[in-house]
């Protein structure tokens, strides 16, 4: 059985990302009904220790018809029963969605609440918004006119800055998607006022992401192979962001492996391993090694499929390399430092 940190602050946080992935999954239904097969999202649930320390449910999307991958995860890790742990609690929402037309943008959000032993806490804020295809003018503009309106004046500059630096891939010269928003360690001091803040702000960038997948699936009801193409190539690129620098990522399966098939959750369904392999001459020492057991990791045949025991070898992939080359580890992204508390389903 789940249990759940008895802090009141963990207690508020869980019962938002609740409120938060009710909210996002009953419009993905709406979308799934209205475009689709009408197949709702299922709940999968994972435990932490057994339920001990937590854990969490993900919603996955069943309509093959309208996603490609998709899912709606939320957790909550405490340790309420380990008082030498600097960590009481991490609750968060972690959410992916690739659709499979296309022309409808792919996106990601996280929301988080960490509270560290002594009562400090603060919250994590995270949306990007994710095209396969390029230039996606209309949709970055819903994307970022939500931003602005959803951060305020007071934090939209860090914000945006602190996104860009995090989602950068420099051996590729180009950031995994158009608009990138991440705030690191927001506190005013004020938490039931940071939480209506943090709901807000979540529920908008749901809201202009069913705006932006609605207009995509009205105007593009059907899309050519090469446009196919260049959304699998697209994955292939958020695949390798995903597993090469992406510090939430690395940072849950380096605490333990009760999770790994949740936490890559984010990798789409195909991507194109001959694409990837041309990668690996650009990689910095050691990760080129990263990058080759990535590799043979994934299923021979192109378009390369990623399915469970796929994503098992590639977690195990991940956390094998840094346990043996720790260092490593400085090379991920460069934004603020995600510490290991909470599965961040990038």
């Amino acid at each position: 059985m789940r249990t759940y940190s008895s802090k009141k602050e963990a207690k508020s946080s869980n019962e938002l990302v609740e409120n938060l992935q009710n909210y996002f999954v009953d419009k993905l239904n709406g979308i799934s009904k209205a475009f689709g097969e009408n197949q709702a999202f299922e709940a999968v649930e994972w435990l932490r220790d057994e339920g001990l320390h937590g854990g969490g449910v993900r919603f996955e999307a069943k309509d093959e018809m309208i996603f490609n991958r998709a899912s709606v995860n939320i957790s909550q890790v405490h340790y309420d029963d380990e008082k030498t742990k600097k960590l009481s609690s991490a609750t968060a929402i972690s959410c992916i969605i690739h659709p499979k037309n296309p022309h409808a943008p792919s996106m990601h959000m996280h929301f988080s609440w960490t509270q560290m032993r002594e009562g400090k806490g603060y919250w994590r804020l995270m949306a990007d918004l994710n095209p396969s295809l390029l230039p996606s003018t209309k949709e970055k503009k819903i994307f970022d006119t939500m931003l602005a309106n959803a951060a305020g004046e007071k934090y939209i500059k860090e914000g945006l800055a602190q996104g860009e630096r995090y989602f950068n891939i420099p051996v590729l010269n180009r950031t995994r998607g158009v608009s990138h928003f991440y705030l690191e360690g927001f506190n005013t001091g004020d938490f039931e006022r940071d939480r209506v803040y943090v709901e807000q702000f979540a529920k908008k960038v749901v809201d202009a992401y069913i705006e932006i997948i609605t207009n995509a699936l009205k105007e593009h009801t059907g899309y050519t192979q090469e446009e196919r193409q260049t959304q699998i190539d697209y994955h292939t690129l958020y695949l390798f962001q995903v597993l090469t620098l992406d510090r939430g990522t690395t940072s849950g399966l380096l605490v333990h492996n009760q999770n790994d098939v949740g936490i890559m959750g984010s990798i789409p369904s195909h991507v194109n391993r001959d694409l990837l392999a041309s990668w690996v001459s650009k990689m910095p020492k050691p990760q080129e090694k990263l990058l080759e057991s990535i590799l043979e990791a994934l299923p021979q045949e192109n378009p390369t499929p990623v399915e469970l025991e796929t994503k098992k070898r590639l977690a195990n992939a991940v956390r094998e390399h840094y346990k043996a080359y720790p260092e490593a580890l400085s090379q991920q992204a460069s934004g603020e430092i995600i510490p290991p508390t909470v599965d961040n389903h990038a």
